[in-house]
């Protein structure tokens, strides 16, 4: 039996973990959940973001699935609590054209893998007289590991170039010693192709010509800006999940944050917190569920029938989701 955390968050996370739920029961698999909190709604409840207990918790679990939370202004971040201790030290963005969903490019499928634990979110900050500093700390152990991970990625997923991205030129001290940690581990892997730009080359190669990427390996803050840029060349927040990855445990999560401005109205797009499940799936080992999940949702994203809003549709939250596991039970 496979354990899971769950946390829906506030906001639309508890949408969108009812419709993920739901699918992961259909699939009748021997799942044991549980739920934990964390987000606006647990601070107002037990004064903090994030318990104790929640970690606890998902430190137990084989995996984590985490809907949305609300950030609260001068609080820690509940996600970045949860990657740092469960040491989830690579986060994974696939930027992925999908069936049915206008995005700015046909064909596009890379991966954004960042390193997931320092740079400018260690958290290194404090005021001064002038103003206040921030320590962007790169280590050579973390980079070391997140290129290992990012190679073996493309060796495991059949991907044939690994591209670094870093700003080197300027930050020749810390990015210096990404860009170098970077071509040492190329050398394991010679039948893999592997190349570096700049961060704002990249930016703009995104928007250019993003065809050019396969796997692209980055530090912290800037995976995460180049992630969102890459989500909307296919389709947006909405249809973009994520996996965040360590040695003993993955967290499972979609990006669009909680969208308190539509929460309750069940309209929120499921679609990146059930593509969150199907990362979630595979990283359990659960390949043709993970599949059967992700073509049934596809299925209904090329037909075009039964979309959210967001998508140009007038179809709630669940009623999407019932016609996902319409199909789930067709092929099963």
């Amino acid at each position: 039996m496979k354990k899971i955390t769950v946390i829906p968050g506030d906001g639309i996370g508890k949408e969108v973990m009812e419709a993920a739920i739901s699918v992961l029961n259909s699939l009748e698999l021997n799942l044991e959940y549980k739920i934990a909190e964390a987000g606006n709604e647990c601070f107002q409840k037990n004064g903090t973001i994030i318990p104790d207990e929640t970690i606890k918790i998902a430190k137990k679990t084989d995996a984590t699935l985490f809907g949305a939370v609300t950030t609260v202004p001068g609080q820690k971040s509940a996600i970045i609590t949860l990657r740092k201790n469960l040491d989830l030290f690579a986060n994974l963005r696939p930027i992925k054209s999908l069936p049915g969903i206008k995005s700015l490019y046909p064909n596009l499928d890379f991966v954004i893998i960042r390193e997931n634990t320092e740079g400018l979110y260690s958290g290194l900050e404090e005021y001064t007289p002038d103003g206040a500093n921030a320590t962007r700390l790169i280590t050579k152990n973390a980079s070391i590991r997140i290129c290992k991970f990012a190679f073996e990625y493309a060796k495991t997923n059949n991907r044939n170039k690994v591209t670094a991205v870093h700003k080197a030129n300027v930050l020749k001290k810390t990015d210096g010693l990404f860009k170098e940690v970077f071509y040492n581990t190329a050398k394991n892997y010679q039948d893999i192709e592997s190349n570096d730009y700049y961060v704002d080359a990249t930016a703009m190669y995104f928007v250019t010509k993003p065809h050019i990427f396969d796997v692209v390996v980055t530090t912290n803050l800037f995976g995460d800006i180049l992630s969102d840029e890459g989500a909307g060349l296919v389709g947006g927040l909405g249809m973009t999940p994520s996996a965040n990855i360590g040695e003993d445990n993955g967290l499972f999560e979609p990006v669009h944050g909680s969208a308190p401005d539509i929460a309750g109205k069940g309209i929120a797009n499921p679609s990146a917190m059930i593509l969150s499940t199907v990362m979630m799936l595979k990283h359990l080992g659960e390949l043709e569920s993970a599949n059967l999940v992700e073509n049934s949702l596809l299925k209904v994203l090329k037909e075009g029938k039964f979309l959210t809003p967001d998508l140009g549709g007038k179809t709630k939250t669940m009623e999407v989701t019932r016609e996902v596991i319409k199909n789930i039970k067709i092929y099963f």
